[in-house]
């Protein structure tokens, strides 16, 4: 009987193709780059090909990379072109450097979907990895700005964790203490704070002096060696006595106590940042299991969590689950609206009059605009045909439309008071920064005028409307503050106005009676007409909408816009009619 013998894994096509192009590459370049070995496939496809490159004549800036007179790395190229190579080092020299991941691998591509070409083959990576080294020798790297550069540079994350959310700031001081409450099967929440009627789980959090390199490592003793190494000692060193990982040790068994049996013990490691150490640390969330959890509960219950000693072998290798970490303080996060006309309405009281078919979708532009508060008034009640255009669901039909947007808009964002109007509107609306009034309804008018009159008036009062025939036009109303003239007096000052302008002829049907044909009875009988449109027309046009009534906030002007989705052609697609005064 003989041995089998195991076939030698052997690069495929897309890999020969990459490998014949290198050759070719390094013939034509043979002072600057070179193949150093012989390619080598591991069991799982991926090649690996020591290679050499010409670094001595590379500009070097003060603070920039030192790199000696050749720099040797291992090219890899993996057996599926949707991912793009990678370059490693053979040794951890460059930890620490800004754009090296576990202190070995160079990060070529931020964004590989966008940076990446698998068409154009070895010499866009090649230039990538000689560029990278050009900018690292002259130090024109931004360490502000490279990926979790603090922890190694890389996500830690383990496939079935929860996603721990930050948003206030952490102690600075270590250890401190936090809790975690769980929101839902995917998320847990973290606070300072203990929640008063929620379940919550007691976490240390432990502040880290110095950077971790080579990342935070994937089982307790791991974590804990690393932790004990300063950003002076070499990789792997061995932890200096009574340091950072007792304390870490300690507060874990101190949690642990305090939280259920068969419950995992999470923790939080606040990682200072190593160029701006004066800047908000760096976060990581990991957890041991319940099962080694347990085991450490055990182990405190029989020896004070300040005299634990040196843990059991099995405790030393319990692996490290490390949680996804949404970290949304404010000083370290910055709004991706920031630049955006609707961050006027950042911390603003909205009233929403109307929650139908602009309404509903104004209310949740608002509030992910950042809004403090949203008043909705509609005494409507939710039917299934309007799930067709309506911000509504399945689970709303039968609902009061305010009650059944508010419940909605709650699960939008957390930090948002969402009320539904239950006392005099005109009362409720002297504390509003903005109303808008999207009911096309009369009675609703009447009332903002006499709104629009009442002394120290700090609400800019809107209307928003469509038209009949399509929804792809918008009307808005703008009553500035300070200014006493009632919204359906603009509106008539600018209906006569467009009127008259030949170049507005699209938008006279806002102003008309709806034709024969302009309307649809939605049920057979005696429904109440309304306009055509979609969830589509409506959605665009209130979002324009939204966007034109934003840009006027911080100075707002009386008059009307009027604009019309790009798909219809109308032209102008905006124009804005100032009102100058009286209605004659």
């Amino acid at each position: 009987m003989t041995k089998r013998k195991i076939p030698r894994a052997r690069p495929n096509p897309w890999q020969q193709g990459l490998l014949g192009q290198l050759t070719a590459l390094t013939a034509g370049h043979r002072q600057d780059l070179c193949v150093t070995g012989s390619p080598r496939t591991d069991p799982g496809g991926l090649v690996a090909v020591p290679i050499r490159v010409r670094t001595g004549d590379m500009p070097h800036s003060s603070g920039g990379l030192a790199l000696g007179e050749t720099e040797d790395f291992i090219l890899c190229l993996p057996a599926i072109p949707t991912i793009p190579p990678w370059v490693k080092t053979t040794h951890t020299q460059f930890a620490g450097t800004p754009h090296v991941l576990q202190g070995h691998r160079l990060c070529l591509y931020l964004d590989p979907a966008r940076e990446w070409d698998p068409a154009a083959g070895i010499i866009p990576v090649m230039n990538r990895l000689w560029e990278w080294l050009t900018d690292a020798a002259a130090g024109r790297f931004d360490p502000d700005i490279a990926l979790y550069h603090p922890v190694g540079g890389i996500l830690h994350h383990t496939p079935g964790t929860p996603t721990v959310v930050v948003r206030e700031p952490v102690p600075h001081h270590s250890p401190g203490t936090g809790w975690l409450t769980p929101r839902t099967a995917d998320r847990v929440d973290l606070t300072v704070q203990r929640p008063d009627d929620e379940p919550s789980h007691r976490t240390p959090i432990l502040a880290v002096n110095h950077s971790l390199p080579l990342g935070a490592g994937g089982t307790l003793a791991e974590l804990m060696s690393r932790i004990d190494s300063t950003a002076a000692d070499a990789p792997g060193s061995t932890p200096q006595p009574d340091a950072a990982s007792q304390a870490l040790l300690t507060a874990l068994a101190a949690a642990a106590l305090r939280n259920p049996d068969e419950t995992a013990q999470h923790f939080v490691l606040a990682v200072r940042h190593p160029n701006t150490p004066q800047a908000a640390p760096f976060l990581l969330a990991g957890r041991l299991r319940p099962d080694h959890s347990d085991a450490l509960r055990e182990l405190a219950r029989r020896r004070t969590p300040r005299r634990l000693g040196s843990l059991p072998e099995e405790l030393l290798q319990a692996a490290i689950e490390w949680c996804y970490l949404s970290d949304e303080r404010p000083e370290v996060t910055t709004r991706r609206d920031s630049q955006r006309p609707v961050h006027a309405f950042h911390g603003a009281h909205v009233h929403i009059w109307g929650c139908g078919g602009i309404g509903s979708w104004a209310a949740e532009l608002v509030v992910r605009a950042g809004v403090s508060r949203v008043t909705l008034s509609d005494p409507g009640r939710i039917t299934g045909g309007l799930l067709v255009r309506q911000n509504y669901t399945e689970s709303h039909i039968g609902m009061n439309k305010a009650t059944a947007l508010a419940q909605r808009l709650r699960t939008i964002r957390d930090d948002v008071t969402i009320d539904v109007a239950d006392s005099d509107p005109l009362e409720a609306a002297d504390h509003a920064d903005l109303i808008i009034d999207a009911t096309v309804s009369m009675a609703a008018g009447r009332f903002l005028d006499v709104l629009a009159q009442r002394p120290h008036r700090r609400a800019v009062l809107a209307q928003m409307a469509t038209d009949s025939l399509s929804a792809s036009l918008g009307i808005l109303t703008i009553a500035a503050p300070g200014n006493p003239t009632s919204l359906s007096t603009i509106d008539h000052s600018s209906g006569r106005h467009a009127l008259a302008a030949a170049s507005l002829e699209p938008y006279h049907r806002l102003w008309a009676e709806p034709a024969s044909g302009d309307e649809v009875r939605p049920t057979r009988g005696c429904s109440v007409p309304t306009f055509h449109g979609s969830a589509a027309d409506l959605m665009a046009t209130t979002a324009t909408l939204v966007n034109l009534l934003a840009i006027q906030m911080r100075h707002p002007v009386s008059g009307t816009h009027l604009c019309a989705q790009p798909y219809t052609g109308t032209t102008p697609a905006h124009h804005f009619i100032a009102f100058v005064g009286s209605d004659r």
